[in-house]
């Protein structure tokens, strides 16, 4: 008769004993690590919802314009835009038959305000007419040596505008959709001074100064 004792195996039923006598309260690392990174990304929606939240609020009670253009009639948005440049204002610039205008990023507060007194004051002898949208209201008026002047009635304004400036401001259509429809536009953004200062002497060379006549940088 055989001695041979059969070796002791492990109970293949030990895990399901762990999983029963665990507490109940106790995460392992990888289920708080999971935790965690679910809890960051819900963090970080709600951090994107919250500011864009705070933007609408501030449009609403008129601290920070929903859109705001200035209005010139020069006669080229490249040039517009190294005026801008070397105004320090933040702005696409959109060329058309009309006159070229600045799309201004800056909203806050006066910042509108204080683009149209910069560029009018650097760029002496230049008029433009500021539309700004705050809480929902259209402004319009003229600046003229860092100044402002006259204001217009805004209907009486998009009568002598590209039907885009309207829906600019009124919040129908965005920068994109301007590009979309074929309107040429020019970033300041993309110019630094030097290139601002050969743009306006492509512009002003042999007396063609078309709508800067008269007009002078400071």
């Amino acid at each position: 008769m055989s001695d041979e004792t059969t070796p002791n195996t492990p109970n293949d039923n030990a895990g399901d004993d762990q999983n029963a006598n665990r507490d109940p309260d106790s995460l392992s690392d990888e289920e708080i690590n999971a935790a965690l990174a679910g809890f960051e990304d819900e963090l970080n929606g709600l951090g994107n919802d919250i500011g864009d939240f705070d933007d609408e609020l501030q449009g609403l009670l008129g601290n920070k314009a929903k859109a705001a253009v200035l209005i010139t009639q020069l006669s080229a948005p490249d040039l517009l835009a190294a005026f801008c440049q070397l105004s320090d204002i933040s702005a696409h610039c959109v060329g058309s038959d009309q006159g070229a205008i600045a799309v201004l990023r800056n909203m806050d507060g006066d910042g509108p305000e204080t683009a149209a007194r910069d560029l009018t004051t650097v760029v002496s002898g230049l008029s433009v007419v500021l539309a700004v949208n705050r809480a929902d209201k259209l402004e319009a008026t003229l600046w003229v040596n860092g100044k402002p002047g006259n204001q217009f009635a805004p209907p009486v304004l998009f009568m002598s505008t590209p039907s885009f400036v309207e829906d600019l401001l009124i919040g129908t259509s965005s920068i994109d959709d301007v590009r979309a429809a074929g309107y040429q536009i020019v970033d300041a953004g993309d110019y630094d001074r030097a290139t601002a200062l050969q743009v306006i002497a492509k512009h002003t060379k042999f007396g063609r100064g078309g709508s800067t006549r008269n007009s002078s940088v400071k």
